[in-house]
């Protein structure tokens, strides 16, 4: 069989290969925990399952314009003008099939063969592979200073005469770490001097802890939208736990727009009808559900930040945002991988390894989950991994004994 090469070169996900994994665990029997999924156990907001149904019982689910419905449009233009304090015409928002196929349709657009996007490790696993898919290269920027947090002298360093683009992910997935005001402040200002596009991936830009708020980018960028290198990346699948309906969308100058407007349109025509009536029914809806959510996931995390915390050898730098924390792990083994399949083995907890996010030596763990699952899995762990922990543990209704330290 013939491969295209490019397609040979993508790499698989880490984290939905994991989630298979441990959904073939589960239907064997295994009391698998899942520490590695991004994804909260809510239920979706009841104004988007209305809105959805409502849609449904019409019997009219037919095709959209490609760029999105009119009513959903206008609710996110409201959402921009509320959280952002940004007026943005329809003309400059285009609604995609989530915010990762949103984020894929904005590279397509923007990236020609060989030019390069500045991607700030810790990122996100899928950012390198959707620059290769569109014949992009991936420059990976660790800062030197050993934080998550990035410099920005470490990316001006890393900056040629080919660089497109800078993807800011803040809250940031998997670290949890808010990017500084400053930060945003100075990299806006580099981007529009230079001339280079500043994505803003903002999926996790409202589940914050203790307080803080992530900065928007648009209150250091050009007044005029048309002229202004910030773009903006968000959607409803985390702040309102919807990750199965798939809607997410893009705000940017409108000649971006236009020409996201063709690939759409050449390649999935419209996003679903059903899916965005249940977006615009979260956005127009009661809004007490998202700090709901964010209490929640806040209290979870910190549970995990307590128990981690107790654990001989691991260091944890405390989140700020999203579900997740990236603790090292480099006291047990350096290699995430082998750490991840020994763990999911020995003691049917998932993880995800840092490797995946640009730092070896690291797990990425979701407090997304319930309490008990952050409990019961960072116990597991410790005693897969630390001598002094108890020799003996039960998991499910098994006792095991640890015999390999």
């Amino acid at each position: 069989m013939s491969i295209s090469r490019l397609a040979r070169e993508i790499e698989e996900s880490p984290t939905l290969k994991l989630n298979e994994e441990a959904r073939l665990l589960r239907e064997r029997g295994e009391p698998v925990i899942h520490l590695g999924i991004g994804e909260p156990k809510n239920k979706v907001p009841i104004a988007a399952v209305l809105n959805s149904a409502a849609r449904l019982r019409s019997g009219d689910v037919k095709y959209t314009p490609a760029d999105g419905t009119p009513s959903l449009k206008k609710a996110i233009i409201r959402y921009m003008d509320e959280h952002y304090d940004k007026v943005v015409a329809p003309e400059n928002l285009i609604v995609c099939e989530g915010a990762k196929h949103a984020l894929f349709n904005l590279l397509f657009t923007l990236v020609n063969h060989q030019d390069e996007v500045i991607i700030l490790a810790p990122h996100w696993v899928s950012y390198p592979e959707m620059v290769k898919m569109v014949y992009g290269v991936p420059v990976i920027v660790t800062p030197e200073d050993g934080t998550f947090h990035p410099r920005l002298e470490d990316i001006e360093q890393a900056v040629s005469s080919y660089t497109k683009a800078i993807i800011i992910n803040s809250p940031n997935n998997p670290s949890g770490m808010i990017f500084s005001e400053d930060f945003i402040q100075q990299i806006v200002a580099f981007c529009e001097a230079r001339g280079i596009y500043c994505i803003m991936d903002d999926i996790y830009h409202k589940l914050v802890f203790d307080g803080k708020r992530a900065t928007s980018a648009y209150k250091y960028a050009e007044s005029d939208l048309e002229n202004s290198k910030v773009i903006v990346v968000n959607g409803v699948s985390k702040l309102y736990g919807m990750t199965g309906f798939r809607i997410g969308w893009v705000v940017a100058p409108r000649k971006v727009i236009e020409v996201m407007l063709n690939v759409q349109s050449q390649t999935i025509s419209c996003p679903p009808i059903v899916s965005q009536a249940a977006a615009e029914g979260a956005l127009t809806g009661v809004q007490s559900v998202v700090e709901d959510l964010r209490l929640t996931i806040e209290n979870n995390r910190n549970v995990m930040v307590q128990e981690l915390r107790a654990f001989n050898g691991v260091r944890i730098t405390e989140p700020e945002g999203t579900f997740y924390c990236l603790p090292d792990f480099r006291a047990y083994n350096n290699d995430s991988f082998e750490l991840a399949q020994f763990l999911l083995r020995k003691a049917l907890v998932v993880t995800v390894p840092g490797k995946a996010f640009g730092m070896e030596g690291h797990l990425r763990l979701s407090y997304a989950g319930t309490v008990k699952d952050v409990t019961e899995g960072v116990e597991r762990i410790k005693w897969a991994l630390d001598p002094e922990s108890p020799n003996e543990i039960y998991i499910g209704d098994r006792k095991l004994v640890r015999d390999w330290l």
